[in-house]
């Protein structure tokens, strides 16, 4: 590691300077969970101000790169899970990313459909559905809560498998369904009491919504409800211009 040394004035503020420094620090050197140094320690460092050091980290805080323990000092904040808009399941898009999925499955039932889920999977009439909410976690921290409807006419025994696995797996291997595309909007919502217990939040903190039904060919077999941790899963995607007519 660089030793420290005391910033200069130039063109680009020091508060920059340092946030520079430290982002390499938090990223490239460190590890989620490491102290950062204290506030005295950094205006030594690199001889700066406190107002210096509390602008730089503040940008790092409200970025998601630092977290402040009020007490404890202020930490490497754990890395959110990069994903692309596209289609997998989060088994496959964790150990893209190098990291060890798990699932705690919460309940798997026989259950009346709602309203909702029945026009999402065209169900007949009568039929029921499986209810299936899993805990999903990386590397065991979690990520995203997960409440899935499976129509039980069109995957007979689903919750006699081991759910804890993917269930996109379990639908190709068993029954011979390949999931190949689906239709899903995002949006920003507030935890309530039981997403925050269970991925480990505050109630009202920000999460990522999912409302997501999923096609094998054109027949629909899941609809699920997702809450992803914002500070732990972020979505990137490729945005194209369409192409203007050439000028003649």
């Amino acid at each position: 590691m660089v030793m420290p040394v005391h910033l200069r004035d130039s063109a680009v503020p020091k508060h920059e300077q340092l946030r520079a420094i430290l982002l390499h620090r938090c990223t490239k050197e460190l590890q989620p969970g490491d102290l950062m140094p204290s506030e005295r320690r950094l205006m030594e460092d690199y001889g700066v101000s406190r107002i210096t050091v509390r602008e730089a980290i503040g940008q790092l805080v409200n970025e998601g790169h630092l977290v402040r323990v009020r007490g404890k000092g202020t930490f490497v904040a754990s890395r959110p899970v990069q994903s692309r808009l596209h289609l997998a399941s989060f088994s496959e898009e964790m150990r893209a990313q190098g990291l060890e999925p798990t699932t705690v499955v919460l309940f798997a039932r026989l259950e009346d459909p709602s309203v909702a889920t029945i026009r999402a999977l065209d169900i007949a009439a009568g039929g029921k559905a499986y209810h299936i909410k899993r805990l999903r976690l990386a590397d065991g921290e979690p990520v995203s809560v997960d409440d899935g409807w499976y129509d039980a006419a069109v995957l007979p025994g689903l919750v006699d498998l081991d759910l804890s696995k993917s269930i996109y797996d379990a639908v190709s291997s068993h029954y011979g369904q390949t999931i190949d595309r689906a239709e899903q909007t995002v949006s920003a919502t507030a935890a309530d009491n039981d997403t925050a217990t269970l991925l480990g939040t505050k109630r009202g903190a920000p999460v990522l919504y999912f409302d997501r039904v999923s096609f094998s060919g054109d027949r629909p077999i899941e609809h699920t409800e997702s809450w992803y941790r914002c500070d732990r899963y972020q979505l990137t995607m490729e945005v194209q211009g369409g192409r203007r007519p050439a000028r003649r």
